[in-house]
C-alpha cells in the first residue's frame, strides 16, 4: 500500500515533517520558518519606504519624543538624588532621538555622545539604566562586561553584546541599529598593570581593543543566538554607528588617582590656598578622563566615551528616602508583598532609621539596604502568612532582635 502523500511548503520545499508548522493555503503551504522570514522582509520594506518619504527612522515627531527635562521627572520617581547624572542621561538620550530622526541629506551631521557612568557600588547606576529603559521607545539592553573576553578564549565574545540587543528588538536589525546599550561594571575590564604585559590580559585590555569597533561605529558580524564565532555559523550584519552606548563603573579606587593628580598641583603659596578649597570627602566630582587613563582603561576606550559623568556617594538622608520615596521603595515592596496575603504592614521611624545606621555602618549603599531589610523581615515573612494577624508593625526593637540573631548564627558557624 503507497503511503501517504507529504505535503511540501511551496517556498522552500521542506517536507512536513522537517518542518515545526506547516500552514495551508489555496493554492499551496508555507513553513513557520518562510513565515517569519516574509514577515521580516515585509516590515523592512514598508519601513524603507515610510522612511523615503519623511526621512526619519523612528518614524515619530520631534514635539512627541520625551524632552530632557521630562526624562529626568521621570527617572526622579526611581532614583533618589543624583542630578548630575540624570542631567547627562536625559540629554544624551533626547540628542539620541535627534540624532535618529535628522535628515539623511542634511549637511551637518551629528555623531554620537557615548556615556561613561563612575561612582561607588550602591549609587544607583543600573537603576538609572533599568528607569530609562521603561520610558524609552527604541530597543535598550542591559549587559555585564565581566563575561567577556578576547575572541578565542574562555568566556563570551564582545558581539554577544550586540545579539542581546537583536533579541530585544526581535531580530528586527533596523530597530536594533537605532538601540541603547548600557554596559555595566565596565571597570572590571581595566588594564590590569599600568604597562602594557608580555602576557595576553584577554579579559581586561583584550575585551578593550574589542569593544572599540563597537562604540565608534561599524558592521559588525552578530551571532544570531550567542556564544562562540564559528566559520559554519550563519551571521547577523549589525551596523553599530547609531548605536548609543552608556557604560557604568564603580572604579574602587579611583579616588586615590584623583588625590594624586590633585596632589601633583600643589606648588607655591597659591596652590595651597587652592587645596584647601578641595572637597576631600568627595573627590569623585573631580573626575577627568585623565583618571580613567590611570585607572587602566586604554585612551582609545576614554575617547569613545567623550561624556564623562559621576555619582554621588549616598549620604544619610539620601538612603533615607531611597526606602521610601521611589515608586518601588523597599518599603512599598514589602507592604505590597504582605498585602497579597491579607496583612496591613507599617513600619516605625525609628525602625526605617536603624536600617539606614547599618547601610552606612556596612558601606555597601543602596544595595545594603535591600539585603539589611531581607535579613530583618525573613522571619516575618515565614510566620505572618500562617499565624492569621491581619496587622504587622516593625519596630525598632524587632529589627535590631533580627540583625542580632543573624550575627549569632554567622559565630556560630
Amino acid at each position: 500500500m503507497a503511503g501517504k502523500r507529504k505535503n511540501h511548503c511551496s517556498f522552500c520545499g521542506r517536507s512536513e515533517d522537517e518542518v515545526a508548522l506547516l500552514l495551508t493555503g489555496l493554492n499551496g503551504y508555507i513553513c513557520d520558518e518562510c513565515a517569519r522570514q516574509a514577515e521580516r522582509i515585509v516590515r523592512e520594506s514598508l519601513g524603507s519606504k515610510a522612511n523615503s518619504k519623511n526621512g526619519n527612522d523612528l518614524g515619530l515627531d520631534i514635539n512627541k519624543i520625551p524632552k530632557p527635562r521630562d526624562i529626568k521627572d521621570f527617572l526622579d520617581q526611581y532614583v533618589i538624588g543624583q542630578d548630575s547624572a540624570k542631567r547627562y542621561l536625559s540629554v544624551a538620550v533626547y540628542n539620541h532621538y535627534k540624532r535618529l530622526m535628522q535628515q539623511h541629506d542634511d549637511e551637518v551631521e551629528i555623531e554620537k555622545s557615548n556615556i561613561i557612568m563612575v561612582g561607588p557600588t550602591g549609587t544607583g547606576k543600573t537603576l538609572l539604566a533599568r528607569s530609562i529603559a521603561k520610558l524609552l521607545k527604541v530597543p535598550f539592553t542591559i549587559v555585564d562586561a565581566t563575561v567577556f573576553t578576547e575572541a578565542g578564549y574562555v568566556g563570551e565574545d564582545i558581539e554577544s553584546i550586540l545579539t542581546r540587543l537583536l533579541q530585544v528588538a526581535d531580530y528586527d536589525v533596523t530597530a536594533t541599529e537605532r538601540g541603547i546599550v548600557f554596559i555595566d561594571e565596565i571597570d572590571k575590564i581595566a588594564r590590569k598593570q599600568d604597562n602594557p604585559s608580555i602576557t595576553r590580559d584577554v579579559s581586561g585590555e583584550g575585551v578593550q581593543q574589542g569593544l572599540l569597533k563597537l562604540l565608534e561605529g561599524s558592521v559588525v558580524n552578530v551571532p544570531p543566538k550567542g556564544g562562540r564565532k564559528h566559520p559554519d555559523q550563519d551571521y547577523i550584519h549589525v551596523d553599530t554607528r547609531n548605536i548609543l552606548f552608556i557604560c557604568g563603573g564603580a572604579f574602587d579606587g579611583i579616588e586615590r588617582k584623583i588625590a594624586q593628580r590633585l596632589n601633583t598641583h600643589v606648588v607655591g603659596y597659591d596652590s595651597v590656598q587652592n587645596q584647601q578649597k578641595i572637597d576631600t570627602k568627595d573627590l569623585m566630582k573631580y573626575i577627568v578622563p585623565q583618571d580613567l587613563k590611570s585607572f587602566g582603561l586604554i585612551p582609545e576606550i576614554i575617547g569613545r566615551l567623550p561624556v564623562l559623568t559621576y555619582l554621588d556617594q549616598l549620604d544619610r538622608d539620601a538612603l533615607r528616602k531611597i526606602l521610601t520615596e521611589p515608586k518601588n521603595s523597599l518599603v512599598k515592596q514589602q507592604i505590597k508583598l504582605f498585602q497579597m496575603d491579607g496583612i496591613e504592614l507599617t513600619f516605625e521611624d525609628e525602625a526605617l532609621d536603624f536600617i539606614v545606621d547599618k547601610a552606612i555602618e556596612y558601606k555597601l549603599g543602596a544595595r545594603g539596604l535591600r539585603s539589611i531589610m531581607e535579613t530583618i523581615m525573613i522571619e516575618a515573612q515565614y510566620s505572618a502568612p500562617s499565624n492569621g494577624k491581619k496587622k504587622l508593625s516593625i519596630t525598632r526593637k524587632y529589627a535590631e532582635e533580627q540583625i542580632g540573631k543573624q550575627k549569632e548564627r554567622l559565630v556560630k558557624s
